[in-house]
């Protein structure tokens, strides 16, 4: 499956922004989603997983409370809502899918990526 992301952008901290990743074939409901980030001269690191139905989701402790991750699967499109945005939030951030069952997924089991799209937040 091909992926785009988009949605990304300057925000001040303490704002929000929702990312959007776009996937192209017909059967992204056969995906697991999972969204990554990585920051200048950092590793890229998990950030949110939703399960094919959308009904599960999982995610890392840093943006627990603050992001959520949806899907619409007639829409083969899946979001990030990003709220209280700090300025260690800032870096690129990938969406991927995984052909797989379950959401506690490491970046070498999913099998698309995304091109990313660039989150700065400022101080």
């Amino acid at each position: 499956v091909q992926l785009q992301a988009s949605g990304g952008g300057l925000v001040q901290a303490g704002g929000s922004l929702r990312l959007s990743c776009a996937a192209s074939g017909r059967s992204f409901s056969t995906y697991v989603m999972g969204w990554f980030r990585q920051a200048p001269g950092k590793e890229r690191e998990f950030v949110a997983a939703i399960t094919r139905s959308g009904a599960g989701t999982h995610y890392a402790d840093s943006v627990k409370g603050r992001f959520a991750v949806s899907r619409d699967n007639a829409k083969n499109t899946v979001y990030l809502q990003m709220n209280s945005l700090k300025p260690e939030d800032t870096a690129v951030y990938h969406c991927a899918a995984a052909m797989r069952v379950v959401i506690y997924l490491g970046p070498n089991e999913y099998d698309d990526w995304g091109q990313g799209t660039l989150v700065t937040v400022s101080s």
